[in-house]
């Protein structure tokens, strides 16, 4: 399976997607087989794997459960070079483009290529955008880099139009773990009217009635994490709302 032209193919019959985001940082293995036959009944597009920091050694044991007792596509969404397995079918191939930090725009990148090339992975490059949520996120403390303000719609679309015209296939819009605020729709109806790849938004969406609001303005996958580690019974409604969009 490609996920890029499952991807591609949704976006233009405009299909919107549910990704679910796993910290393996997080659960034990009774808690993610929970999850997942949640996710699984649901009808869940994506796991997306990952966290700004693993301090348990557990992403090996997450990925293996997640293949385990699901067939849905699991992706990398790496904190750091350390977050790469063959047992994922995809990654995420991050560039930090709203920051000025060289090592997240290309530094680790370079590090990681080498593996990449030699792994089983699809490799997926995408442009990640850091969108202020109204207080400090692991994610901009752990990279060094300035979110975009929330109010600057210009700026968060000339630099997603930036990533796609260096040859990013997919923008990832995200306010970050635990993020206070979500994106706002028009900064995601901005940054839409300006690009033509995918467009995955996470960070801060906590019910339905939220995804839908950021479907209609453009996005393509949406991801939820933080919200449902507090409540599991979000994963069923946040997918449908999403699928029925």
């Amino acid at each position: 399976m490609n996920i890029y032209s499952k991807i591609l193919s949704d976006k233009k019959a405009n299909k919107k997607s549910f990704a679910l985001l796993i910290d393996p940082d997080k659960q034990d293995k009774s808690e993610l087989i929970s999850v997942i036959e949640k996710a699984t009944q649901a009808k869940t597009d994506y796991f997306f794997v990952g966290g700004s920091l693993l301090t348990n050694d557990s992403l090996d044991s997450c990925l293996t459960t997640l293949k385990k007792h699901s067939d849905i596509p699991v992706i990398l969404f790496p904190g750091n070079v350390m977050q790469v397995n063959d047992k994922a079918d995809g990654i995420l191939f991050l560039s930090l483009i709203s920051g000025r930090n060289a090592e997240m725009l290309i530094g680790k990148q370079v590090i990681t290529a080498p593996i990449l090339k030699q792994s089983s992975l699809e490799v997926l490059p995408t442009g990640y955008i850091l969108i202020d949520s109204g207080k400090p996120t692991t994610v901009s403390y752990m990279s060094n880099t300035t979110p975009i303000p929330a109010d600057k719609n210009a700026v968060a679309a000339c630099t997603a139009m930036a990533g796609e015209m260096l040859g990013l296939k997919l923008i990832f819009m995200d306010g970050g773990s635990g993020a206070q605020n979500p994106i706002s729709e028009k900064m995601i109806a901005s940054v839409s009217q300006s690009i033509d790849c995918p467009i995955i938004i996470g960070g801060g969406i906590s019910s339905g009635g939220k995804a839908v609001e950021n479907c209609k303005a453009g996005a393509d996958i949406i991801v939820v994490g933080n919200a449902i580690e507090k409540d599991e019974n979000l994963i069923i409604e946040i997918a449908a709302a999403v699928h029925n969009c």
